[in-house]
């Protein structure tokens, strides 16, 4: 098979904020150039329009990223407003919206954006100023009649995600998180699970994949939302005792269930934060499990189910 398309963009990282969330795109974007992962190819997207972003989120709430005013509203994802940041976030959608269409294609793709699944349609949170996973499933359910999934392994609960797919029939929602930031109630096109403990993390998402593939429609695609900030040595959401074998089996998981399965799946890099033993290399040794692990899923046989 060809390499798989990896989507990036200058443009994912306009917002002036010196944060992860708006700088970790890039420093992706130049460690796969350095040292490039067999089976991808880094592609430029093109954003996401008004129209897109309309599907989830309120007009009020996107002219205010649009003017800064009111500020506390511009500002309550915690990125500092500045006239660069809405339109990052739409190029960041747009990013996962190509990846979503890529991975019907090919069978897999990927995005280098993070940042979504805390946005709510009227208001930014946890570092989330946009929710590209909401608006790429909404933008792709479109005029298709087929279910997709979003799986978010991200060490907090998408409670933005959930609250703006629970109405949509063919959109689900699995949210395998380490920490409660952002809970949520769960409705019956979500399943939910918070991990105490890292022996059990593994147990718990495969009995939480079986599950939904037990109950749950067949999916035509899957979103992924590939957090490290589960990682122990992550001071925002870390999991004591999930090390980096922990977290490429996940990975590892999670891109054979789907292969396994026949269903394309397209991934995003989510949480994962710099700041004490956990450099900027070693984070992007950790993202780049991600990529490798779709990179090969990209070159394996197509499996028989297919």
């Amino acid at each position: 098979m060809p390499p798989h398309a990896l989507y990036y963009s200058d443009r994912f990282v306009l917002s002036q904020d010196r944060f992860d969330t708006t700088r970790k795109a890039a420093w992706m974007a130049e460690a796969l150039a350095r040292k490039p992962i067999p089976g991808v190819r880094l592609l430029s997207p093109p954003s996401a329009t008004w129209q897109d972003a309309r599907r989830v989120h309120s007009e009020t709430y996107l002219q205010t990223l649009k003017t800064g005013q009111p500020a506390s509203a511009a500002q309550a994802s915690r990125i500092a407003w500045d006239p660069g940041v809405l339109p990052m976030a739409l190029s960041a959608c747009g990013g996962m919206i190509a990846a979503g269409k890529a991975a019907r294609k090919d069978g897999v793709a990927g995005c280098l954006a993070s940042g979504f699944h805390h946005a709510k349609r009227d208001q930014g949170d946890g570092f989330c100023t946009l929710n590209g996973l909401a608006i790429a499933a909404h933008a792709l359910a479109e005029g298709h009649r087929e279910h997709i999934l979003i799986l978010d392994l991200d060490a907090h609960c998408g409670g933005g995600t959930h609250t703006l797919i629970e109405d949509h029939p063919r959109i689900w929602q699995i949210d395998v998180s380490v920490a409660p930031y952002d809970d949520y109630w769960p409705g019956k096109r979500a399943i939910k699970e918070i991990v105490t403990h890292a022996q059990n993390y593994m147990k718990e998402l495969w009995h939480c994949l079986r599950e939904a593939e037990n109950e749950w429609p067949p999916f035509a695609l899957c979103l992924y939302n590939a957090g490290m900030d589960i990682h122990q040595d992550c001071k925002i959401g870390g999991l004591a005792g999930m090390d980096d074998f922990l977290i490429l089996l996940r990975e590892e998981m999670v891109f054979q269930w789907c292969r396994a399965r026949g269903i394309p799946i397209a991934y995003t890099l989510a949480g994962g934060y710099t700041g004490g033993k956990m450099t900027r290399k070693r984070l992007m040794d950790l993202h780049r499990l991600t990529v490798s692990c779709a990179g090969a899923m990209a070159r394996a046989p197509l499996s028989a189910s297919q």
